[in-house]
């Protein structure tokens, strides 16, 4: 895994037609001061623009007003884990910004063929793999253009969000 490689939000503002996003694990990053305000009974006010917004929100928005779609798909555990709970409260900011987000419980995705790790791709042409430890901590990533990759994480993507619930409908 390189340090070069560059991160999310670089590849988005690149992106010229469209960014999908697909996430597996049911925890990421324990150590994230958000999860642990939320653990203590900080939630985010819709309401309070100014409180949520971060500047991810604004690559998001600038690149749906270019015209690129942006989706997110999140294959979860039923009942969910702590940290999907978190996460699925977190969301609204997220589409808000424009982006689509859906979820599968995981029963749904057996018959699906899904590539190892968590991945985005963009422009139905360049992976960029995300790598975690086991305990979720985020450990970089690498970039592939291998017409064999693409394939793999374009249809699975595809699948998953043909079966996904929209995250407006999803309930935990």
């Amino acid at each position: 895994m390189s340090q070069s490689v560059p991160k999310i939000d670089e590849l988005l503002r690149k992106a010229q037609r469209s960014a999908v996003h697909l996430e597996m694990r049911d925890g990421y990053m324990e150590d994230d001061p958000a999860l642990h305000a939320w653990r203590a009974g900080h939630r985010l006010d819709p309401d309070d623009r100014a409180s949520w917004w971060r500047p991810w929100l604004t690559v998001t928005a600038e690149s749906v007003a270019r015209s690129v779609e942006i989706r997110r798909a999140r294959i979860v555990s039923e009942p969910v884990s702590e940290y999907i709970r978190y996460e699925y409260d977190v969301t609204f900011p997220n589409v808000r910004a424009g982006e689509q987000v859906r979820w599968l419980p995981r029963r749904n995705a057996s018959t699906i063929a899904l590539p190892g790790n968590d991945f985005w791709l963009f422009d139905n042409r360049l992976v960029r793999w995300g790598h975690f430890s086991g305990d979720g901590d985020a450990l970089g990533g690498e970039l592939t253009e291998d017409e064999g990759a693409v394939k793999l994480c374009s249809d699975a993507f595809e699948a998953v969000w043909d079966r996904a619930i929209p995250h407006e409908k999803y309930t935990i």
